[in-house]
């Protein structure tokens, strides 16, 4: 469990499950991103490459207790939601994600195009806001990208007296991340997927979500006053580990942002 202060003075902790799989308490609701819980091992996508699970999620659904949302970049890759991920989304009451992800997964998910909000009652009254924010999945222009690996979507969490949360979702462009930027920034946590995942065969083998040196450049960008990366571990595809994380950040000066967390 990482935690940090926010302005408001509350803490905030943020429960790092692996891969791209993170548990945190905002507002009094309880948010869940992408969830992964199947075990290691080789999972397909469609007309792509094979994926490969390294490692086991830190814990299994029925260790998290109560989760109000699921907050979920794209439906279309097991390591983003898999098989047990999607058993979990019966049980939760809403998984806000992309437009073509609520058309796919049914009851109980919204897409959000870039830009549109929901509001969310809070327990004891008040709101959070959730802002479906641009995400790319790989490098190059938005229709060449989304043909070969999907729609993606990114969120900012808002509320009166509560600080900004900005998770990114597989994302790979800074000039989104500027974007978000001039809309919401300074940011107090930003959950970033890193992890500069790479296959030979796309892109030419560039990332297609942000590596180490970008995410630093991300935090400076969104003005973050913490930075929680997840996504960078448990698959062969993520070529950029922690090791890589932390020099990132230190070569940027940004040492001090970076929150690891414990794993679990």
């Amino acid at each position: 469990m990482s935690s940090a202060t926010s302005p408001t003075g509350e803490p905030f902790p943020v429960r790092v499950l692996g891969g791209p799989t993170a548990l945190f308490e905002y507002g009094g609701l309880r948010f869940l991103t992408d969830p992964t819980f199947d075990a290691p091992g080789e999972y397909a996508t469609p007309g792509g490459p094979r994926l490969v699970k390294t490692a086991p999620a830190a814990a299994v659904p029925a260790d998290l207790g109560r989760v109000d949302v699921v907050l979920l970049s794209h439906d279309e890759h097991p390591d983003n939601l898999d098989t047990s991920g999607r058993a979990l989304l019966a049980d939760v009451p809403l998984t806000l994600t992309t437009p073509g992800g609520g058309e796919r997964l049914g009851d109980g998910a919204k897409g959000l195009a870039d830009w549109e909000s929901v509001e969310l009652e809070r327990p004891g009254g008040g709101t959070v806001t959730v802002t479906g924010v641009p995400a790319l999945h790989g490098p190059g222009e938005r229709d060449e990208v989304e043909a070969i690996t999907g729609q993606v979507v990114g969120f900012v969490l808002t509320g009166e007296g509560l600080p900004t949360v900005y998770v990114s979702g597989d994302n790979a462009s800074l000039d989104l991340v500027k974007e978000i930027a001039a809309r919401f920034a300074p940011v107090d946590t930003a959950v970033l997927f890193a992890g500069a995942p790479r296959f030979p065969v796309v892109f030419g083998g560039e990332p297609i979500v942000l590596d180490s040196a970008q995410a630093a450049e991300a935090a400076v960008l969104l003005g973050a006053r913490r930075v929680v990366p997840v996504h960078y571990d448990s698959w062969a595809h993520f070529t950029e580990g922690r090791d890589r994380l932390v020099a990132a950040f230190g070569a940027a000066g940004l040492a001090d942002r970076l929150d690891l967390g414990t794993r679990g």
